[in-house]
């Protein structure tokens, strides 16, 4: 179903998407009701043309992990092949296609899913000349990224981006934490080194390093294990050392989160000494000229 003139309209009233403004809409044509059909998900030809779209991609991964099983693929190899060269060729034209409908195909090739696109394709073909380039076909599940755009989830973006503002802002003390666990991991497994000994698996402080990241993490593979009472009294210290070592970084940024919406709630203050208004709610001085913010001017 391809959307009418009417609909067609009713969008450029609403705006044009984001894809129109990065690639470029064709003005009329086939090529702005493959564009619309392809790319806007308002539409309901839009959303079949997506959903439609996630269940082959789906499908044709399903189809590459099944062949990877020998069992299955010794009794379904010949199918699964004309399975695999069918999506490829329906890929093919899809990509084609989205190069066909933009304004501008070179920007498009060189996007995100531009790359992703070319990549699901590619390894099919070049199977032909090397064989072993074919497990490389599961790269089509990158493509299921465009799950956002089918359930709205753009409506969320505000909350990525908080939390991504809150990483930038807490990157000094998460590296001053990593740079201290380090540190720590370090000294802890120089430590294991001289306690325990080659003898008992810590053959060097690299690998004694290596068992205290495992232990501080609370990972503990079990390849390597202290034998002496000392040795095991400091994996006990490391372990318990460990659960609060997770919970540092988590407390970093939940709490420069909170400060951040606490700000958004909380109105800016300006001073009427100086003008400066970088101020947050709770804030009684200024902290440029430190002038009291509830003097009068």
């Amino acid at each position: 179903m391809v959307p009418n003139s009417s609909s067609v309209a009713a969008g450029d009233r609403e705006g044009e998407s984001s894809e129109a403004r990065k690639f470029g809409i064709p003005p009329s044509g086939w090529r702005r009701r493959l564009f619309v059909v392809i790319f806007e998900s308002d539409t309901s030809a839009g959303r079949t043309f997506d959903i439609a779209l996630l269940f082959v991609i789906l499908a044709s991964v399903t189809v590459v992990m099944l062949d990877s099983v020998a069992v299955i693929s010794a009794r379904y190899g010949r199918l699964f092949d004309w399975l695999e060269w069918g999506f490829t060729l329906l890929f093919t034209v899809e990509y084609l296609a989205r190069l066909a409908c933009v304004q501008r195909p070179v920007r498009y090739g060189r996007s995100f899913f531009g790359i992703v696109d070319l990549l699901s394709v590619l390894p099919t073909y070049l199977a032909l000349v090397l064989p072993g380039l074919h497990s490389l076909i599961d790269i089509r599940l990158l493509r299921l990224l465009r799950v956002f755009r089918i359930l709205k989830l753009t409506e969320y973006i505000s909350e990525y981006r908080r939390l991504g503002s809150a990483l930038h802002a807490s990157r000094r003390k998460i590296f001053v934490f990593i740079g201290t666990v380090f540190m720590m991991v370090v000294l802890i497994g120089t430590v294991m080194y001289l306690v325990e000994g080659p003898e008992n698996g810590f053959t060097s402080i690299p690998m004694s390093v290596y068992w205290a990241i495992t232990t501080v993490t609370t990972v503990g593979f079990g390849d390597i294990t202290p034998r002496t009472d000392l040795g095991r009294a400091i994996a006990s210290f490391s372990m318990l050392l460990g659960w609060g070592v997770l919970a540092v970084p988590t407390g970093i940024v939940t709490a420069e989160m909170t400060s951040q919406r606490f700000r958004e709630r909380e109105p800016a203050r300006r001073c009427a000494g100086c003008g400066s208004s970088d101020h947050s709610g709770h804030a009684r001085f200024c902290q440029a000229c430190g002038r009291s913010l509830d003097a009068p001017a």
